[in-house]
């Protein structure tokens, strides 16, 4: 076997990923994994050559991409409000657009402690990314998926994030006694039938965890009927959702009984997180 350099890897498996959107950084962050060296790395030492069982692991995780399995699964991490997050086919990958949610509750609550809760944790990414900002903040993060809880558990640990405390069951109901200042969740909001369920990254992702009956809409009603029973007076519900849905999440909103209800929008100015408040 003739050497490869980091250089020419990185050249042919971009070539692999000929017409992909993300083929350089897919690349990079298969290659850095293959190493276990920074992305900066590559760069920094093209020259360096691989061992042969670096090559053959390398090609192993090209041909599981061009299947079609989303990076953040191949590789077991993705990161989010910059954390280095553990993630597995238990739970959703992280998004960007969700970051949203985070900077909303950090901007409704101050640093002094409130009790927060993360409704359908996943890998703990919210939960967590508050934990990270805010040391006096009581957090709870809850999921149905016992599955997901051990990510969410082990990422907390990964990151000395002690403060958040983890329980297991649906929506509200999982939530322990007392009143919360903020809830916030992600919860599913696709369409049973949407095509998008059956492209990307979506394809390998929990089910559970991103469709919902009645149009995506089942779960975020729940949540909306359920919160104001465990919010303080004045206490905010945060929701993530689907770009069309803004109008019917107000509307789910307005119907409960919320005050001060809005839609932010994403960095794509797509209609992403609606919140209400209970009144006093």
């Amino acid at each position: 076997m003739h050497a490869v350099t980091i250089k020419q890897a990185l050249r042919q498996a971009q070539h692999t990923f000929y017409g992909h959107e993300s083929a350089q950084i897919d690349a990079e962050l298969l290659l850095a994994h293959t190493l276990g060296c920074s992305r900066t790395h590559l760069y920094t030492w093209p020259d360096q050559v691989l061992s042969p069982s670096q090559i053959a692991f390398f090609e192993s995780l090209l041909e599981r991409r061009v299947l079609g399995e989303p990076v953040a699964y191949i590789i077991g991490e993705r990161e989010f409000w910059s954390l280095p997050l553990k993630v597995n086919r238990h739970v959703l990958i992280p998004r960007p657009e969700t970051e949203l949610l985070v900077e909303l509750a950090l901007s409704l609550a101050d640093a002094s402690p409130h009790r927060v809760a993360d409704l359908g944790t996943g890998s703990g990414a919210i939960a967590l990314a508050l934990a990270s900002e805010r040391a006096q903040w009581d957090i709870v993060a809850t999921d149905l998926s016992a599955d997901a809880l051990a990510v969410a558990s082990e990422n907390a640990q990964r990151l000395h994030l002690t403060h958040v405390r983890f329980h297991q069951g649906a929506w509200c109901d999982a939530l322990p006694t007392g009143s919360f200042d903020l809830l916030l969740s992600n919860p599913p909001y696709i369409a049973p039938h949407d095509v998008h369920l059956q492209q990307g990254d979506l394809r390998f992702e929990p089910a559970s965890a991103l469709s919902a009956p009645d149009s995506g809409l089942a779960d975020l009603r729940t949540l909306i009927e359920q919160a104001p029973a465990h919010l303080k007076p004045g206490g905010w519900l945060l929701l993530e959702h689907g770009y069309d849905q803004g109008q019917a999440v107000r509307d789910l909103f307005l119907d409960r009984g919320y005050v001060d209800v809005r839609t932010l929008q994403d960095f794509n100015g797509l209609d992403r997180v609606t919140v209400g408040a209970v009144s006093v």
